[in-house]
């Protein structure tokens, strides 16, 4: 169907991690394939399991510049991460072990049934109209998926940014482990290392870092902002290393995604296409990358044929239910609503292309690094891994 690299759920992804993350730290639910090169067994030799994922950190954003040795010298192998190669589907996976054929987290976007209405999905609130819910009432409405920490027998820990450790998709997701929020970058990595110092059972540590998806998306990926968040990062990181050294831990850091840049040349906007814009039946749901469409069977002819006709040259198009039955999303069995969170037909950018609608009233803003799509900056990801 496609040359593009797409997720190796086969021993190779994001999700294959964490399949051997989850058997070494007592789960006896085996979803996939655990990760080659990097079994349970060997994990499970250790006290402590630490995975420390870096928002953003794509294999060539870690390689390209020389601005994080300490991380490049333990670069132990590359993956891929999952389709879409974003966030809220990473995460996602990261936080229950579910590759997004099971999870349902399908972007930033998502049309959902259960409650008839669009949302940005890791906030929980409305792209268009009032709330409906309060975004904490959501949760167990929306995600029918246990936690990975639920899962198991080790004492699990989950440490996020104080902006979002509360929140109600990260409460609702880190069930079964105890929570530790962070304030800035140093306080992060001195908490990783109380933790991973104390005289305690074995744990399994799971951190998130957000700050270089963050730079890279509005300054660019080789921009100064995001090679000086790499640069601390990298430098916490191995004053990490000779703190903890001995802990018997091992130490995983890896990303959800990588990045690419696209300019303002590289933008369809829906404004400029009203023809295309009207034979949707909602706005686009997904990614600027990964654009799902919801399309009435009677305009679905003209659909396909404007854009092939219009838009060839940026995006490939798909019948997304091909995308499901091809494994983009991960094996079976499949969430019960994949197929409606997935619309009608999904535009797979090409290049460094991307697309984007606009609704009234939501503030317009440029996006210069993205990611989502499936090139291999944007799939490649990184496994940092060593035994200290």
């Amino acid at each position: 169907m496609s040359a593009t690299p797409l997720p190796d759920y086969a021993g190779g992804s994001l999700v294959n991690l964490m399949q051997s993350i989850a058997t070494a730290c007592g789960s006896s639910d085996s979803h996939y394939p655990q990760l080659s090169g990097l079994s349970a067994t060997t994990l499970a030799r250790a006290r402590h399991v630490l995975l420390l994922v870096i928002d953003g950190l794509g294999l060539r954003t870690l390689t390209r510049h020389g601005r994080s040795p300490h991380l490049q010298r333990h670069l132990a192998g590359i993956m891929t991460s999952v389709f879409p190669s974003t966030t809220a589907s990473a995460i996602g996976t990261v936080m229950s072990g579910l590759a997004p054929a099971q999870h349902g987290l399908t972007g930033w976007h998502m049309h959902l049934d259960e409650i008839d209405q669009t949302l940005s999905i890791l906030p929980l609130t409305p792209r268009l109209g009032p709330p409906r819910r309060l975004p904490e009432q959501l949760p167990p409405q929306l995600f029918t998926h246990p936690s990975l920490f639920q899962r198991l027998t080790r004492e699990s820990w989950v440490m996020a940014p104080r902006s979002i450790a509360g929140s109600p998709f990260n409460t609702w997701h880190s069930r079964g482990a105890q929570s530790v929020a962070y304030a800035s970058l140093p306080e992060m990595f001195a908490g990783l290392t109380g933790l991973l110092q104390e005289t305690a059972r074995p744990r399994y540590i799971y951190a998130y870092y957000p700050d270089l998806d963050s730079y890279s998306h509005h300054y660019g990926t080789d921009s100064r902002q995001a090679q000086q968040t790499l640069a601390d990062l990298d430098a916490g990181f191995g004053k990490l290393l000779h703190q903890v050294r001995g802990s018997n831990t091992w130490l995983l850091v890896t990303a959800d995604h990588g990045f690419i840049d696209s300019p303002p040349r590289r933008v369809i906007c829906l404004d400029d296409h009203p023809r295309l814009a009207g034979l949707l039946q909602r706005p686009l749901c997904g990614e600027r990358r990964v654009a799902y469409c919801y399309v009435a069977a009677p305009d679905r002819p003209a659909f396909e044929a404007y854009v092939r006709g219009h838009l060839a040259r940026a995006a490939h198009l798909y019948p997304s239910e091909r995308l499901i039955a091809a494994g983009w999303f991960g094996p079976p069995p499949y969430h019960p609503r994949l197929a409606s969170r997935v619309g009608d037909y999904t535009l797979v950018m090409k290049d460094n292309w991307t697309i984007k609608d606009w609704l009234p009233g939501e503030r317009r803003f440029a996006m210069l690094g993205v990611h989502g799509g499936t090139s291999v900056n944007e799939m490649r990801i990184p496994l940092v891994a060593l035994h200290v």
